[in-house]
């Protein structure tokens, strides 16, 4: 009898009580405060607040600076996305050949993953910074004058975006790597006796045969370079002004910058409706084109 008892759907289902009471706790109650919050003009610390309706969100469609946030957040999310997966697929094409060091590649490229993210940024800033990096002490050795790398907004985000596709483009690389050993080679072997060259081959077996891996990976860099944080705090703040900022950044220094908190909320609740939207309709899309081996 005990035994049945442990073994029911009954004891089971009590099992992801836990796991719903942390979910509840941790994500869900935060998530509907965030949407209280962002109704009233509290400034995230004293007691006394009011609510003011829809003012923030009016506010955050008014707001300039929004508008280039957004931007620079499309441009962090979309070119990390073509980025990371055209170099992740190009080495994980490469790795999956013949190679004696192969091994020693897949972690040279994976090892940038491991570094925490603040790091990596900061570890970058001493490349481009203005006194003392290392790229414009290189330029004096030829007698060029320094460039303040960091200054100019468009140059900034296009760093960023090159710094965040350098550090996880090794994850990229894996699945593609764990994708492409999935495809039997008997395709290919037919295909060669067929006389289909390399890139008759790629575009009509490995592609297609591939599309589970591209769902994975699209999906996944797009959310992490819609919600980029870290890499822009350690290189520039979000600077000039809102020039290199992400949804992420102006949200933090609308709360504790500008103690904002009503604002920073109806931001976030944006930021989470966007990303939302955009990586689902990439999943259902992507889904599509798959094939089954």
């Amino acid at each position: 009898m005990k035994k049945k008892m442990w073994g029911s759907s009954t004891i089971l289902n009590v099992m992801y009580v836990p796991a719903l009471l942390f979910f509840a706790v941790f994500i869900f109650y935060p998530f509907i405060e965030g949407i209280r919050i962002s109704f009233t003009n509290w400034d995230g610390y004293s007691q006394q607040f009011s609510y003011v309706g829809f003012e923030k969100y009016i506010n955050m469609l008014t707001d300039k600076n929004t508008w280039t946030t957004m931007s620079n957040t499309v441009i962090y999310g979309f070119g990390s996305t073509l980025l990371q997966n055209v170099l992740g697929l190009a080495y994980a094409l490469f790795l999956d050949q013949q190679l004696r060091a192969k091994g020693l590649v897949r972690t040279i490229v994976y090892l940038p993953v491991i570094i925490s993210s603040l790091i990596m940024g900061y570890i970058w800033y001493f490349f481009f910074q203005f006194d003392g990096g290392a790229i414009n002490d290189i330029m004096a050795l030829f007698g060029a004058q320094p460039v303040d790398w960091l200054a100019n907004g468009p140059r900034a985000v296009g760093i960023i975006t090159f710094v965040n596709t350098f550090q996880f483009m090794g994850v990229a690389m894996t699945i593609y790597v764990a994708g492409l050993q999935s495809i039997p080679k008997d395709y290919y072997e037919a295909a060669s006796i067929d006389g289909a060259n390399w890139w008759s081959q790629f575009k009509n077996i490995t592609l297609p045969l591939l599309m589970p891996a591209i769902t994975i990976n699209v999906v996944l860099n797009i959310i992490g370079g819609l919600k980029l944080f870290d890499v822009i705090v350690a290189m520039t703040n979000g600077g000039p002004g809102y020039a290199s900022s992400s949804l992420s950044t102006m949200m933090y220094n609308l709360y504790f910058a500008r103690q904002d908190a009503g604002y920073a909320a109806a931001l976030g609740n944006f930021m989470f409706l966007f990303i939302a939207i955009v990586s689902i309709t990439s999943l259902i899309l992507l889904k599509r084109k798959e094939v089954k081996i």
